[in-house]
């Protein structure tokens, strides 16, 4: 068999072991191994799983990640995300859906300190949906807004997502954090029109709390100021210039830290906590990003991704329409496959097209994750809906899908909107330049 053959079965090989609810990291070792051995030698396929486990877990771009998960727990574990919930209550609660516009509100800033969409999700159910059901609200409405809500962890900077794109493409970290501001703020706000839309055509689902003077409104702005310090300290730093992505990680985590610290919420039961959930997580995403290299490599010698890109760009057709068939694919296999395994999976074979099409690198990573973002809320696959759904166990899952729906709706047009306008996600990056 010619290498290209070999690369096909692998690839379908893949996709079975996948479906046969193989962990994505394992799968993708495990076929990029037996691959490289095939198309090599099994000597060569053992030293290159050798050096990918020691270059992946010893790499200093990826101490960025258990960085900023750090920051993310701390956060969480010392009540921030509690005192964000709080103030967009106080300035949305008094509107049709408030309350889960408050919830949308807290998950874009919570974001911003942790990086992660299901860990989003998970902290903003835990505060948000017992204060929902005591103001009557729809658990359909509820549970799918803290669902959509919490996918905003993915794109708000800092993102995990982002770190491992900008690692596989050799793009700047920094670059696409400040990428993803103007594309976040926008889906917050289309996810809000959302359900103030459906809250006008269906007041049943989220009744308006009570009033809440202006002297409460301007107090609770309190509970943010430390939140929007930390991440104006850590991307006006990188935007600056002043220090690098990772650097900016470890500023971030100290001043969560320092803030629980001050705050006397930093308990050695909340630290030991955060610690151990931060080795859970970091070890989870490093073990997939090893999977998929050495999954990268076995593509790499089958020569498939040069094929493809070669073969894409010469289709008579626009690079709009090529451009369009990639974003389809990504909409379609994100419904089956994790997102980060679905970037780390697919980058290798897409980047080179995209490159070869002329679009903006720092562009497509923005796009890639917004796209993706809609497979954490779409069945079957949904963890951010299966994430929901294990925190609030009285509400069915197919009810929490329901709720997300409308989400999916906004996620579209926010891709429309930036693939007609796509220096909404660059003119920052540029302006750092």
């Amino acid at each position: 068999m010619s290498p290209v053959q070999i690369g096909i079965l692998g690839c379908i090989l893949l996709f079975v072991l996948l479906a046969a609810s193989v962990p994505v990291a394992f799968a993708m070792a495990i076929v990029g191994f037996a691959g490289f051995a095939l198309v090599v030698s099994p000597q060569a396929a053992m030293s290159m799983i050798t050096l990918d486990l020691y270059d992946t877990f010893s790499s200093y771009s990826l101490t960025v990640i258990p960085l900023f998960v750090l920051m993310g727990q701390v956060a969480f574990h010392a009540g921030i995300s509690r005192r964000l919930f709080n103030a967009a209550y106080h300035w949305l609660g008094g509107l049709p859906g408030g309350l889960a516009m408050s919830t949308v509100g807290a998950c874009t800033a919570f974001g911003a300190i942790c990086g992660s969409g299901p860990a989003t999700a998970a902290t903003m159910a835990s505060v948000a949906l017992p204060e929902m059901k005591r103001y009557k609200y729809s658990m359909e409405l509820g549970c799918g807004a803290v669902a959509a809500g919490g996918s905003l962890g993915m794109l708000i900077p800092p993102s995990v997502v982002f770190i491992v794109y900008a690692i596989m493409t050799e793009q700047s970290v920094g670059k696409l954090f400040i990428a993803g501001i103007v594309p976040g703020l926008l889906i917050a706000l289309l996810f809000c029109l959302t359900i103030y839309l459906n809250c006008k055509w269906r007041p049943h689902l989220g009744p308006a709390a009570p009033p809440v003077t202006w002297g409460a409104k301007f107090a609770s702005l309190l509970g943010v100021i430390e939140t929007l310090t930390l991440f104006l300290v850590v991307m006006g730093g990188m935007f600056k210039g002043f220090f690098t992505p990772t650097e900016a990680a470890a500023i971030g985590a100290a001043g969560t830290l320092i803030i629980a610290l001050l705050k006397r919420q930093l308990r050695w039961k909340v630290l030991i906590r955060s610690l151990r959930e931060t080795v859970r997580t970091s070890c989870m995403v490093m073990i997939i990003v090893t999977g998929a290299v050495i999954f990268g490599h076995f593509l790499a010698v089958t020569q498939i991704p040069v094929k493809l890109a070669s073969t894409l760009a010469a289709l008579p057709l626009p690079g709009w329409s090529v451009m369009g068939l990639v974003i389809l694919f990504y909409l379609l296999a994100g419904c089956f496959v994790d997102a980060l395994g679905l970037i780390l999976l697919t980058i290798p074979i897409f980047y080179p097209v995209v490159m070869q099409l002329g679009y903006d690198p720092i562009w497509f990573g923005v796009i890639i994750v917004i796209i993706t973002q809609m497979g954490v809320i779409s069945p079957p696959v949904g963890v951010c809906v299966y994430v929901v759904s294990g925190i609030e166990r009285d509400v069915p899952l197919q009810t929490i899908f329901r709720g997300a729906l409308p989400f999916l709706l906004a996620l579209i047009v926010a891709a429309i909107i930036l693939v007609a306008f796509p220096q909404l996600c660059l003119f920052l990056p540029k302006m750092a330049h």
